[in-house]
C-alpha cells in the first residue's frame, strides 16, 4: 500500500472514531499503521483532574505493542465541535520519545500552516535527539 493512502486511511479513521464517539463537541482520535497492515485508534481518557489524562494516540501505541507491531506510521487529529474543521497535532515530545521505541523513521503526522495532512520522519523532528550520543547497535531492539 502506498503511504498516501495509508495516510488517508488514517484520516478517515480517525474523522470516523470521533463522529462517532464524539457526536457533539469537542473531539480527538489517535491512529497509528503498523508494519503488519494494521489500523489501531484510541481517545484520551477524559477526567476529572486534567494531569491524570494521557495523549490521545497512546492507546492506539498500546496496542500495537501489545500485539508486537512496529509503527510505521501515528496521527492524532482533533476538532473543536461538531461544525469546526479537523487539525492534525503533531506528537508531543513524549510522544516521540515513545514513537521512538519503533525507530527514527516513523512517519508521524504534523501540524501545518495549510492545514493539509503532511506526514514527517520522526528524526526529522528530532534531529538533535539524545539517542545520537550512543552507537546505533547499543540502542536497537525493535526486531520484526
Amino acid at each position: 500500500m502506498r503511504c498516501y493512502e495509508i495516510e488517508n486511511e488514517m484520516y478517515r479513521r480517525a474523522v470516523e472514531l470521533i463522529e462517532q464517539r464524539y457526536p457533539v463537541g469537542w473531539g480527538g482520535a489517535g491512529v497509528v499503521h503498523t508494519s503488519k497492515g494494521n489500523y489501531y485508534t484510541s481517545v484520551c481518557i477524559e477526567t476529572a483532574n486534567a494531569s491524570a489524562t494521557v495523549c490521545i494516540e497512546l492507546g492506539a501505541m498500546l496496542e500495537a505493542h501489545k500485539y508486537n507491531e512496529k509503527v510505521t506510521h501515528c496521527m492524532c487529529l482533533i476538532r473543536d465541535d461538531e461544525s469546526a474543521p479537523y487539525r492534525v497535532l503533531t506528537p508531543c515530545g513524549i510522544c516521540q520519545e515513545r514513537l521512538r521505541y519503533w525507530g527514527e523513521d516513523v512517519q508521524v503526522a504534523v501540524t501545518t500552516e495549510e492545514e493539509t495532512i503532511k506526514f514527517v520522519e520522526l528524526k526529522e523532528l528530532q534531529p538533535y535527539h539524545w539517542t545520537k550520543a550512543y552507537p546505533a547497535d547499543e540502542l536497537e531492539h525493535w526486531e520484526e
